[in-house]
């Protein structure tokens, strides 16, 4: 070790040398980390991302398939009403041609 006059350590080149190696090695050890970091960042915030989308997608498909539930029940009430409104025609013919056919031999 060396000391100058007013009482600064002086290093020698090896010595310089060395610590410039730590500070290196170091640097490097804290950049890999922060890499690591920043890179486990990203996959998380992917992942959200990813996962807010399939819920969306999810919420869709519930979606469709409510309506879809809506569509079919509907168009089953469609053809019973249908059903009942051919059988009253019906009726109803019968009962006009039934009254009128009695209506014309009372005569």
């Amino acid at each position: 070790m060396n000391s100058s006059e007013s009482g600064t350590r002086l290093y020698t080149d090896s010595e310089v040398e060395t610590l410039i190696d730590e500070v290196s090695t170091a640097a490097l050890e804290a950049i890999e980390q922060a890499a690591g970091e920043a890179a486990k960042t990203a996959v998380i915030a992917s992942l959200e991302r990813e996962a807010a989308a399939l819920r969306e997608a999810q919420r869709w498909r519930i979606e469709a398939e409510l309506k879809q539930q809506v569509i079919n029940e509907t168009k089953k009430a469609g053809t019973k009403n249908a059903v009942i409104a051919g059988f009253a025609c019906l009726l109803g013919g019968l009962a006009l041609g039934i009254g009128g056919t009695l209506a014309i031999r009372g005569n």
